[in-house]
């Protein structure tokens, strides 16, 4: 199978969880993904997830995770943490590499902050740590969209509000047929992981991650708003940032340096791992 990539799904108590598993590397990264995901989880998508992600192969064991499948009114990023926290568990994975995009970014940064020990190195892409207007202003239109069951309207607006003008002019000839294509039974899940983003506020306790981080964003982003990156790099003490000033909520898409960054970050980490801590990592995979 391409890149080894399975699709797979682990209990959680009443509920379970989707996720995508491929790479041959030694090192376990998590990938948190966003809002989209309340639409359609990574179920079934492990041949794309893995191409699009064929960076990371080599050097990492790569799990791509949704939000468990049955999720109650009022769940939160906090909680959405603390639930990722048990699967990585249950699968033996007690130390790795996260990287959280949009939503997932906020479930990183609660990952960071609750399970200190967890975290080898995290990367926040594209995200907030508290709300603001922008935010506030494109997720309650989304959310009235999904309300009206209007999926053409919502993934439309999506896309305008997520990439550039340049890669907009790609995508809109094509809107015909993105629009009816993924429309979920039900828009539950996505209005719970909606008024999820609109909750989340990790700002105050972000002095509480220690791992070294990441913050990359865009500077033209019309989902989560300007300076949000920056505000959370001030605040996490051992940060980096990157700005993709021309770019918005679709950096992670359109440019190639996006998971460059990424992989330099996270290689730079590992390149100094302890012997000791190298050995037993191989050893973990090699019983996987």
């Amino acid at each position: 199978m391409f890149f080894n990539a399975q699709n797979k799904r682990v209990l959680l108590q009443d509920t379970e969880m989707d996720y995508v598993v491929f790479g041959q590397g030694l090192y376990p990264l998590v990938i948190l993904p966003g809002l989209s995901d309340g639409l359609q989880t990574v179920r079934g998508q492990a041949m794309l997830l893995a191409w699009y992600y064929r960076q990371f192969s080599k050097d990492f064991r790569v799990y791509i995770f949704s939000r468990k499948n049955k999720i109650t009114q009022g769940y939160t990023t906090r909680e959405m943490a603390k639930d990722q926290q048990k699967v990585l568990h249950q699968l033996d994975i007690e130390r790795a590499f996260v990287m959280g995009v949009s939503q997932g970014g906020m479930v990183a940064q609660y990952l960071a902050i609750e399970f200190p020990d967890l975290v080898k190195r995290l990367v926040i892409a594209v995200s907030i740590s508290r709300p603001n207007m922008t935010i506030q202003a494109a997720v309650e239109s989304w959310k009235q969209m999904a309300t009206a069951d209007d999926y053409k309207s919502l993934i439309i607006d999506t896309m305008e509000k997520t990439f550039s003008a340049r890669q907009l002019r790609k995508y809109r000839p094509f809107y015909p047929v993105i629009s009816r294509l993924g429309k979920p039974n039900s828009f539950r899940r996505f209005l719970i992981q909606a008024e999820a983003c609109l909750d989340h506020d990790a700002y105050g306790e972000l002095n509480r991650i220690t791992c070294p981080t990441l913050v990359i964003g865009g500077g033209s982003d019309l989902v989560v708003g300007p300076n949000s990156s920056e505000e959370m790099a001030a605040q996490i003490e051992d940060s980096q940032l990157v700005i993709y000033p021309e770019l918005g909520h679709g950096a992670y898409e359109e440019t190639k340096d996006f998971n460059r960054q990424v992989k330099r970050f996270l290689l730079s980490a590992s390149s100094r791992a302890f012997p000791l801590e190298h050995f037993l990592w191989r050893k973990w995979f090699e019983m996987r």
